[in-house]
């Protein structure tokens, strides 16, 4: 999901005439760990199933992740809609910390979706989810948000993602649009001082 918001708020940027010049300036401190980070998510993703070790250690590895995100995001909340992104990444930790590293997902939700990721949750270990049952902790803060048709990619979040990505819309408004006016209206006055 963070990544159609992603999409979406350069759309929309894009849309109000903004530009890049904002983000390729961008220097957030430890910016370097998020690459870093979905690295180490998608290689845990791709191997957790052909390693039982791996697979066994896959829940605190997404939670040290989960803590190096909160840090990083923590450490840059000054940004606008970073405190946003915060609050919504520390949702979706909380759930999956107090259900063994994994993110509950809605059964009901889930049936939107292919039947296949279904059985694999019901049968046990799907990259960093499982199904949400009557012993999971916190559910409402799994996934059981469907999204499906008018919305172009049927998928399942949590109400976490949902603040999470208002928090990415207004962070990459900012860059790409309100630094863009503020560097207008900062020359306009700058021009006003000269000819005067």
């Amino acid at each position: 999901m963070v990544f159609d918001g992603i999409l979406i708020s350069f759309i929309v940027g894009f849309l109000r005439k903004g530009n890049l010049k904002g983000i390729a300036t961008l220097n957030l401190k430890w910016g370097w760990i998020f690459p870093v980070l979905l690295l180490i998510q998608f290689t845990v993703y791709l191997l957790q199933n052909k390693y039982e070790v791996l697979g066994n250690a896959s829940g605190v590895i997404f939670m040290l992740v989960y803590v190096a995100g909160l840090t990083f995001l923590w450490i840059n909340r000054n940004y606008r809609g970073m405190s946003l992104i915060l609050v919504g990444v520390f949702l979706n930790f909380i759930v999956m910390a107090v259900n063994g590293g994994r993110m509950p997902v809605s059964a009901e939700a889930a049936a939107i979706l292919d039947p296949y990721y279904l059985q694999t949750l019901k049968d046990g270990l799907y990259a960093k989810h499982t199904l949400l049952v009557e012993s999971t902790k916190l559910g409402f803060l799994g996934d059981i948000i469907p999204l499906s048709n008018p919305y172009p990619r049927t998928q399942v979040i949590s109400i976490g993602d949902v603040i999470m990505n208002i928090g990415v819309f207004y962070f990459i408004q900012y860059l790409m649009v309100d630094l863009k006016n503020k560097e207008t209206d900062e020359s306009i006055t700058l021009l006003k001082g000269v000819n005067s």
